[in-house]
């Protein structure tokens, strides 16, 4: 199922991959190591985000449309782990 944020997310790890492509030129040609561990901590950070956006879609959209029929104690661990994934 398509999620309405997929196509931000498809567009952030397109230019991800873009970004990954650069650094590979840039251990190929011999760059200092800090400046790539700033870029690759730069990829980490824009993955990691997608990955979030994914999660947090996901629990907004389609567990929350279950847990509407599950009764108060559904809802309540829904929030809980609302909650708890905003740590990711």
């Amino acid at each position: 199922m398509a999620h309405q944020s997929h196509p931000d997310i498809i567009k952030r790890l397109k230019r991800a991959e873009g970004h990954l492509r650069a650094i590979i030129g840039m251990v190929e040609v011999g760059r200092p190591c800090v400046e790539l561990a700033q870029q690759l901590h730069a990829i980490e950070s824009a993955v990691a985000n997608a990955k979030r956006e994914l999660i947090h879609d996901h629990l907004d959209h389609c567990l929350d449309d279950s847990v509407a029929a599950s009764g108060k104690a559904a809802r309540i661990a829904l929030t809980e782990l609302k909650a708890l994934s905003k740590y990711l």
